[in-house]
């Protein structure tokens, strides 16, 4: 047998746990380097007097102002930890293997010295020195967790493709593209240290120009200038990358979607630093910290995707080619976000607005929440198609979306519905407030890892869980309008949780062969039409007692309670004729009526808002 290859079912789950550990070590290295730019642009660094422990102790300090640094010392605990097993786990397990026997020293080494660095830097006065060393400090925890991010992705194309052997080759155009835009970034995120470390908050004060000066008054002003044209220039070899990819690297699903990520990241982390020079709140700073990062890591992912798909420079030619006169993208991309399910999420999501805020948003608020909501729910949908794909073709109502006819890869509505997703985050940041884009996000990571991902598949109470990922927008709304939540808001979350499992069951009535076919379990497939059908009652009747008790607690007045009153007896009409007289006919009229009354309700509490 060939050596370096992974063969056989034990070698196969000890490569499990191996890639497990890797990718552990991965994420805490990353929260490390957040964790010490905090720590060094908040001046935490040597809060705590002793080392390792904090004040003696190593349970977290009283003292707020030490925090930070406690947490850093302790991430570099986990992070050193899971270095030390991984590497144990490598020696032993695949001491045939030196792909992987031999790969964790490096970064064990490096983060040794990078603990002694970082102490010295904080508990020692180097004055003019502490700009290199820091730089130093960053660009080896930045070369570290590249080396383990690779790690973790050779890992996981060993476990899908057991017994290939591993090659990285960068000889086309666009590999060697891909090392100068990862070069490109790395020599950002140093000068942004160094940048920092010489404290020019008021430095360059204008974009790109300082003070709208294209010539800078003095030294820092220069070194700012400087640090804003290396920007401008990684941004147009990312953007020229990322349409390269979208042209060339269709079929590479770990390619067109690190870079995808990688590009809207590193935007949006330009967007929060032009935030920053003109005031942003100080707690974003770690948000700064953390996209700049999280782009390099997405670039890292992405390098070593393209080193091992092992295509060549006509195999890259010959896909751009395929796409020559190609039609309809723009409409393939919006059906990626399931549009009609959208708009009813924007209604909940502006009458959230309005209610909360008892009169009709600004128009540039409502514009941007209403974006930022669109591209979350948006690009929600599309990685809930990706995931959906295999079970798509099996369905007959879903055969005809993007990517199961093939009009688009699964890597391309994956990395379309990914930079909607990460795009929507940060213009609720930047624009909005950072309550509704962390809802916004919640909502995201419930649909697509509790529901998508955990529920839709495994049990029956699938959609009854599921429901709150759409019932989130209105909430949204209420914390752009205010900035904050209270009790009535929660009752609109609670209105659309119970709203949503009538809703779908009516239309799985219709369509439990597809599910069935499809392998999931709705309450129609599981226990049959007649449980279905009064569970639909059920709810129904609970959902328009709870929206006629809204009064009590603070929402809606006279107009809405009339309102309430005749749109439920609307619904629980047409859920007694599912109940009582069943037929596809009856539960798609359910379907339709359902979607229109949760509509009109939410229109009525906002008209009496404004009344």
């Amino acid at each position: 047998m060939q050596k370096n290859m992974i063969t056989g079912q034990n070698n196969l789950s000890h490569l499990r746990i191996y890639r497990n550990l890797v990718l552990g070590a991965s994420i805490a290295i990353f929260v490390l380097i957040v964790l010490g730019g905090i720590v060094r642009i908040n001046g935490a660094g040597g809060a705590c007097p002793d080392y390792p422990t904090c004040f003696g102790r190593f349970t977290p300090p009283s003292e707020v102002g030490a925090l930070p640094d406690y947490f850093h010392r302790l991430v570099t605990l986990v992070a050193g930890g899971f270095l030390v097993v991984a590497a144990v786990v490598a020696r032993r397990w695949f001491s045939d293997n030196k792909e992987i026997k031999n790969s964790l020293w490096l970064p064990l080494g490096l983060l040794f010295a990078q603990i002694i660095l970082g102490w010295s830097i904080s508990q020692v006065e180097l004055q003019n020195g502490a700009v290199i060393a820091s730089a130093i400090h960053l660009s080896l925890s930045l070369l570290i967790l590249a080396w383990v991010i690779a790690l973790t992705v050779k890992a996981y194309y060993l476990s899908i493709n057991p017994g290939k052997p591993l090659r990285l080759g960068f000889g086309t155009s666009f590999a060697r593209h891909s090392l100068f835009t990862a070069g490109s970034v790395f020599v950002l995120l140093v000068s942004g240290v160094i940048l920092s470390r010489v404290n020019p908050a008021n430095a360059c004060v204008g974009w790109i120009f300082c003070d709208g000066s294209v010539i800078p008054r003095d030294a820092i002003a220069w070194l700012s200038l400087i640090h804003r044209l290396i920007v401008l220039a990684g941004g147009m070899s990312l953007a020229t990358l990322l349409v390269r990819a979208w042209r060339q690297q269709r079929t590479q699903t770990v390619v067109i979607v690190a870079t995808t990520a990688a590009a809207v990241l590193f935007f949006a982390q330009a967007l929060l630093g032009a935030k920053l020079v003109q005031g942003f709140p100080p707690y974003l700073v770690g948000l700064h910290k953390a996209t700049a990062i999280a782009s390099w890591a997405a670039l890292i992912v992405q390098l070593i995707g393209v080193g091992l798909s092992g295509r060549s420079t006509y195999d890259e030619v010959q896909e751009a080619a395929q796409i020559r006169g190609r039609k309809g993208l723009w409409r393939d991309l919006l059906m990626l976000t399931k549009p009609i399910v959208v708009a009813l999420l924007l209604v909940t999501t502006y009458a959230g607005m309005v209610i909360g805020g008892q009169t009709l948003p600004s128009l540039p608020l409502a514009f941007w929440t209403l974006l930022g909501g669109f591209m979350a729910a948006g690009g929600s949908g599309a990685i809930n198609q990706y995931i959906d794909r295999e079970d798509d073709v099996r369905m007959q109502r879903t055969q005809k979306r993007p990517i199961p006819a093939g009009r688009l890869t699964p890597g391309e509505g994956l990395a379309f519905g990914v930079g909607m997703a990460l795009a929507s985050f940060y213009l609720m940041v930047a624009f909005v407030n950072f309550l509704a884009a962390l809802l916004s996000l919640a909502g995201i990571i419930y649909y697509v890892l509790l529901y998508s991902i955990f529920l839709k598949k495994t049990t029956v109470q699938n959609i009854v869980i599921g429901g709150g990922a759409g019932a989130i927008p209105p909430l949204v709304g209420w914390a752009a309008a205010t900035g904050s939540l209270n009790i009535p808001s929660l009752f609109l979350f609670g209105v659309v949780f119970m709203w949503t499992p009538p809703h779908f069951w009516a239309l799985a009535l219709v369509r439990r062969n597809d599910y069935a076919r499809a392998g999931v379990p709705m309450l129609p497939v599981v226990r049959g039409e007649a449980a279905t059908r009064s569970q639909i009652f059920l709810y129904t009747v609970e959902l328009v007692v709870l929206t006629l008790l809204l009064p009590l607690f603070g929402l809606g007045g006279s107009i809405y309670l009339v309102g309430a009153g005749l749109l439920g007896l609307w619904l629980l009409m047409a859920a007694w004729k599912v109940w009582k007289q069943g037929g596809n006919k009856l539960a798609w009229k359910m379907y339709r009526y359902s979607s229109m009354y949760l509509a009109f309700l939410f229109v009525v509490l906002m008209v009496d808002a404004l009344v």
